[in-house]
């Protein structure tokens, strides 16, 4: 029997929901993992302890590189301290958001015509800001990468209001690739950056667009601003080199919502 345990309660067995956008959940043992990553189910993250080694063990590597889901090798202690039960070295954390394909969503008819990425943003709180000012200015979805980014649990989801709850998010493996389907779809990408030379209120938002948010501390990788459009700035005098990112993104988005109210 498959072993499922919401971190807020007693253990589960496998007939009940596996999935509850309210709680984080976690699946433990090597088959249920397995079983879990085969199911379609949305998980978020495999942590493998240091040193297992088994054909089983192999079968798991192999499955979690084919899903592209990302994955972490820990001391047995970190797993202890995720679940009492009989882990066997293995635990998955199922996503609290369900994630949907960027492909999908920008070949619908109604694609949205503003999609923020997230260039591996790594603080939860600024991701749970971002999500929430993003809902409430009508931003179409959130793009972010499937490593290297804040874990999108229940921290984010109680920092942003609920928001990563109602906004869709794609994760995805490679960012690069996504500018490339947003270019052939008809989106323009523009990137906020303190080395840009366009100011945020001469960008036309107007245009279907993907605006890329950087990291906290290195910015927007060099890559995505060699693929963006535009690079947009905000004008600063004060002596601090540069905005929380959050903040910034607050304001790229809601000129972005200005100029659609004007229209």
């Amino acid at each position: 029997m498959e072993r499922i345990q919401n971190n807020n309660a007693s253990n589960q067995h496998v007939n009940e929901p596996k999935f509850q956008r309210d709680n984080k959940q976690i699946v433990y043992g090597l088959r249920p993992v397995m079983e879990a990553l085969g199911s379609g189910a949305q998980v978020e993250r495999v942590i493998i302890q240091n040193g297992l080694n088994s054909s089983l063990m192999s079968e798991l590597r192999t499955l979690i590189k084919e899903q592209g889901v990302p994955f972490q090798y820990v001391p047995v202690e970190k797993l202890n301290k995720l679940t009492s039960g009989n882990h066997q070295g293995v635990v998955a954390t199922l996503a609290a958001v369900k994630y949907q394909s960027f492909m999908e969503l920008v070949e619908r008819e109604d694609a949205p015509q503003l999609i923020v990425m997230l260039d591996h943003i790594t603080d939860v709180r600024n991701m749970g800001a971002i999500a929430r000012t993003a809902e409430c200015t009508g931003v179409g979805a959130l793009v972010v990468p499937d490593r290297g980014t804040a874990a999108m649990n229940e921290d984010a989801i109680k920092t942003s209001s609920g928001a990563l709850l109602r906004l869709p998010v794609c994760r995805e493996q490679n960012l690069k690739t996504v500018v490339n389907l947003a270019h052939q779809c008809g989106y323009q990408v523009v990137a906020a950056t303190e080395k840009g030379a366009v100011h945020y209120r001469d960008v036309d938002f107007s245009r279907p667009t993907l605006l890329v948010m950087g990291n906290e501390e290195t910015g927007i990788s060099p890559e995505l601003l060699k693929l963006s459009d535009v690079r947009a700035c905000l004008p600063m005098v004060g002596e601090v080199a540069s905005l929380n990112v959050s903040v910034a993104a607050g304001v790229m988005m809601y000129e972005a919502l200005e100029q659609r109210r004007r229209l």
